[in-house]
């Protein structure tokens, strides 16, 4: 199909400049006609490439997009508009958004620092977390795919080759070989498994790793026998080109490409937490590694590999209540002991039904605790004393298996303050103490745990002062 030219009409729109011309589309500037409403935002034209030489995945990827955009909301992906007929002129009309491709920061001059590197990783895994909350994996994730609206916003473009678990997944159907861009594909995607979520976890960890050395972690394979190889085979530490990287941003990288999905991160909210947090990731050996990994291990990875028998994706949706992020807030002041144990009981309790789920525990301090502070020293001081007491409070639970990180939020609505930080982190449940006195003011005034409870976009258990500590009253 040849390029349209600008002030060509189709169905009502008329059409610009072509913006971009790729290999499976030709996208275009749009706007609708004259005498048709403004919609409020920009909008792009995009028309697939049907010509001779083109292949039948092109068509496919356009029915795939077709059928998952409509079905999409929230500020990480284009607002769809207009679809055209497939038999007459087939063509998507969607919102147009301006920024910059990730592509920008890996073709510019220098390597971006750690901190860039992480708040791009960080939006990026936001965005791919409100994906899979839909129950949709992108499945082709890639430097031109990923749109910064700025850099603490990321807006994911190209479903063509994604699956949705509540439609029929049209390029299984039709294509009987591995489907993706080869560089950024993940081990399970070469053996024809599509629509596990932490796919495109892997495919975010390749883009860090090119964002940290200015390399693809696995090159870019043309043949079956080169895409295969990720299967058993590890890429070289990022500190092996890079020897200052921080040991934390390359145990994230490396976790992201681990050749096994189940041991990679479980959810795109957990590795957007390590991200912003970088100061209490766990680093084991695998960050500190700078050499590649033994032949011997990737032997033992090749015969492991040869015998695996893949099994079907999780709903993306279930992976992500599998391995939730459970937040505690604890108080740090008119607290006793009692209150803390039950919330500490309740947590546990939590924890141990949930295997590999993540703990963050938070405390809300007033602002006017630390404007009393002399100077910022002092400041930063405070807030070290209240990262030591809750994990002084928290060493007791049993955390081997559960990540966890400490949080000290300012805010003189503490209600506000954490109803605003599970949004933000996709917190999938929230554990607070219920108010105990007042409780005939209740009635009239809402109290904190109240507020939290009807503002909160997840579960909120609200726990009461419980045993022992209501014998030990009773028996003295």
């Amino acid at each position: 199909m040849k390029l349209l030219e600008s002030g060509a009409v189709v169905d009502g729109f008329v059409v610009r400049d072509c913006i971009h011309a790729g290999g499976m589309a030709h996208i275009y500037r749009a706007e609708y006609a004259s005498g048709a409403p403004d919609p409020g935002f920009p909008m792009a034209m995009k028309i697939p490439r049907m010509t001779a030489g083109d292949g039948a995945e092109n068509i496919v990827g356009f029915e795939v997009e077709l059928q998952i955009l409509p079905a999409l909301t929230g500020p990480h992906v284009p607002r769809f508009v207009a679809a055209g007929d497939l038999h007459r002129l087939p063509y998507i009309t969607m919102e147009y958004l301006q920024g910059h491709t990730l592509q920008h920061w890996l073709d510019a001059s220098e390597r971006p620092d750690e901190e860039l590197i992480a708040r791009l990783g960080t939006a990026l895994a936001h965005a791919v977390h409100s994906l899979h909350q839909q129950n949709a994996c992108h499945l082709d994730l890639k430097p031109g795919n990923v749109l910064f609206t700025h850099e603490d916003h990321a807006v994911l473009l190209d479903f063509g080759l994604s699956c949705h678990a509540h439609f029929p997944d049209l390029l299984a159907e039709e294509q009987r070989k591995a489907v993706g861009s080869p560089a950024w594909m993940a081990p399970e995607q070469v053996v024809g498994v599509r629509g596990d979520p932490r796919s495109d976890i892997f495919a975010i960890g390749v883009m860090l790793y090119e964002l940290a050395t200015g390399e693809l972690p696995f090159g870019a394979p043309t043949t079956t026998g080169g895409l295969r190889q990720r299967l058993w085979m590890a890429p070289a530490p990022p500190r092996k080109y890079r020897p200052h990287l921080a040991p934390w941003l390359q145990e994230i990288i490396l976790r992201c490409l681990e050749p096994e999905a189940a041991r990679r991160y479980p959810s795109a909210a957990h590795l957007a937490l390590d991200l912003a947090n970088p100061t209490q990731v766990r680093v084991t050996e695998r960050g500190h590694r700078t050499q590649g990994t033994p032949f011997r291990t990737h032997f033992k990875r090749w015969l492991r590999a040869a015998g695996m028998h893949y099994q079907p994706s999780p709903l993306p949706s279930r992976q992500i209540e599998e391995t939730p992020i459970v937040m505690v807030a604890v108080p740090h002041s008119d607290v006793t002991d009692a209150t803390l144990y039950s919330l500490r009981e309740a947590v546990a309790r939590s924890l141990g039904i949930r295997p590999g789920a993540r703990l963050a525990c938070v405390t809300v301090l007033s602002p006017s605790a630390s404007s009393t502070s002399d100077s910022a020293r002092s400041e930063t001081a405070l807030h070290r004393q209240h990262h030591a007491r809750l994990r002084q409070w928290a060493q007791p639970l049993d955390l081997t298996e559960h990540p966890v990180s400490y949080h000290v939020l300012e805010s003189s609505d503490v209600a506000h303050a954490l109803v605003r930080y599970a949004e933000g982190n996709h917190v999938n449940m929230m554990i607070l103490g219920a108010a105990t006195h007042g409780l005939q003011t209740q009635r009239f005034i809402a109290t904190v745990p109240m507020r939290v409870a009807r503002d909160a976009p997840c579960t909120v258990i609200l726990v009461k002062q419980s045993l022992p500590f209501a014998r030990l009253a009773g028996a003295s």
